[in-house]
């Protein structure tokens, strides 16, 4: 017997997001890691600087990653991204218009 599999749709389908975000963390985490090795390899001679600089590339991955998976689960379309900001201009000239 065929079992008909009901698709759902990628705004509600948690599991997909949940990994792309699992898979985006990750590969940000370690590029951003080793950009930040290389970097304190190149400019640091400190093992404290060094590491530092290993630890601060990893808050920037996981920052940007963390930024893009709240986008991806607070968004109701599939797109990632950001809404245009409002344009403040166009409120103040319909005002002057309405005076």
């Amino acid at each position: 017997m065929a079992e008909k599999k009901e698709r759902m749709s990628q705004e509600y389908d948690v599991n997909a997001k949940w990994d792309t975000c699992l898979d985006l963390t990750t590969r940000r985490l370690v590029y951003s890691s080793l950009g930040g090795a290389f970097a304190g390899l190149l400019f640091f001679r400190s093992p404290v600087t060094r590491w530092a600089s290993i630890a601060f590339g990893a808050g920037l991955g996981i920052g940007s990653a963390y930024t893009d998976c709240s986008r991806a689960f607070d968004s109701p379309s599939s797109s990632s991204s950001p809404a245009p900001p409002k344009s403040t201009q166009s409120s103040y000239a319909s005002q002057a218009a309405d005076e």
